[in-house]
């Protein structure tokens, strides 16, 4: 029994462990090629140690701290045109108010059924046609495309958990439908439209393919900074630059964890 119980114990503690090793181990990677000032095949570790690329990253003729504020600012404007589209078709579809409800989600779910590639290829070349191509404009609109499907159906889960019978008693206590909206639904359903916001931002924030065939080479952000670097072989200023989104990632995905509620989560998709 003692055998059995610790042979268990051990591949358990090798099954963490690997996985352990696949979640961290490329973060791990990451971040001494952040600090590493000369390494090469085959020394396991670098040879030195620096922050002389740190610097190169964060002067002021480096194109990091630009194109990390062309991506927050390309990452706002599709949050907001996402929301302007999402609250008021969640609300309909919660409310069951518009018709073929299944066929509409499906609508926004269908971009992302699609291999991207072949998507935003002739989604460029429809915008060079009209003038959007090489345009923040051009690049807001892919990305807006793309979120949709977070910012509509987390709404749509979000208005669908707060109870019709709030809105009713609003009604009756004399309030237009306007103002039971305003008052009552939107207030309490806000967390979860918080959680969608911040699913598309960090969406739009890394999105890569669709600002390369839309906005390159007029509009650069840090994924496509990153990606210059990494084919350039100069992994130091890649890693780096990794790190700079790694780190909302991270702080909006323990915000989304605090908003999206477990009863929010169940009727996505209902």
């Amino acid at each position: 029994m003692r055998a059995a119980a610790a042979l268990r114990w051990t591949a358990l503690g090798i099954a963490l462990g690997l996985l352990a090793f696949a979640i961290f181990g490329p973060l791990l990677n990451m971040a001494l090629w952040a600090v590493a000032e000369k390494w090469y095949f085959p020394h396991k570790l670098p040879l030195e140690y620096g922050f002389s690329f740190w610097q190169r990253v964060f002067r002021p003729q480096g194109n990091a701290m630009v194109s990390l504020t062309t991506s927050i600012g390309i990452a706002l404007f599709t949050v907001a045109a996402c929301l302007v589209v999402a609250i008021p078709c969640g609300f309909a579809l919660a409310r069951r108010a518009l018709p073929l409800r299944g066929l509409i989600l499906l609508a926004f779910l269908l971009p992302q059924a699609f291999p991207s590639l072949a998507v935003y290829i002739n989604v460029a070349r429809i915008f060079y046609t009209i003038g959007l191509n090489g345009t923040i404009a051009g690049v807001v609109l892919v990305h807006t495309m793309h979120g949709l499907v977070f910012a509509v159906w987390i709404s749509t889960a979000a208005f669908a958990a707060v109870e019709r019978e709030l809105e009713d008693a609003a009604r009756n206590l004399g309030a237009s439908p306007l103002q039971a909206f305003y008052g009552v639904t939107l207030p309490l359903a806000a967390p979860g439209i918080m959680a969608s916001a911040i699913f598309v931002f960090l969406e739009s924030l890394d999105e890569f393919t669709g600002t390369y065939f839309v906005g390159v080479p007029d509009v650069t952000t840090l994924p496509l900074l990153l990606f210059r670097a990494s084919m350039e072989g100069n992994y130091q200023i890649a890693s780096i630059t990794a790190l700079i989104l790694l780190v909302p990632s991270v702080a909006f995905m323990l915000v989304i964890e605090r908003f999206l509620r477990a009863d929010v989560l169940a009727k996505v998709g209902s």
